[in-house]
């Protein structure tokens, strides 16, 4: 996970909001994925990905890689198609499948925050510092971080 925003770091304007639209109406363009631009309605929001990423930390650690990307796909859903704030524990429990007690123990936990931080600056060594970003190795061992979208026929190819 690379936590790409933080708290405060996007103001909640009609600027931010436009480039957003923007944004998202491109990816959804490119992946033909739905979009769902209800949250740009809201006054106020604080548009912060770290409660969302130690989720899906917290999903790996205590159910696998597996669960915590099929829980990645079910957050991403619920924040692009469905327009839910998933900066809110309530929110995050809603999509945990299984010990949902266990989930916020462990997401309120000093280890879920060291974890965290050692994926953040895992990412930012590999060069993942935009949404989305994959991180390829090739032929050779060599580490390429490809940002943007990307169909997996590109990554490939690189």
């Amino acid at each position: 996970m690379g936590g790409l925003r933080s708290t405060g770091q996007m103001e909640w304007n009609a600027q931010s909001k436009a480039y957003l639209k923007s944004a998202w109406e491109s990816v959804a363009q490119a992946t033909k994925q739905p979009f769902n631009p209800s949250l740009l309605n809201r006054t106020h929001f604080d548009y912060n990905t770290y409660p969302a990423c130690k989720a899906v930390i917290t999903i790996r650690e205590l159910q696998g890689d597996d669960a915590a990307f099929a829980y990645l796909g079910d957050i991403q859903k619920a924040f692009y198609t469905e327009g839910k704030d998933i900066t809110s524990l309530d929110t995050l429990t809603h999509y945990v499948q299984g010990d949902t007690q266990a989930f916020q123990t462990f997401y309120q936990s000093d280890r879920a925050e060291l974890l965290m931080q050692h994926d953040f600056s895992k990412a930012r060594s590999m060069g993942a510092n935009a949404f989305p970003s994959t991180v390829k190795i090739d032929e050779d061992g060599h580490m390429v971080c490809v940002s943007g979208y990307r169909s997996l026929e590109e990554v490939l190819t690189i």
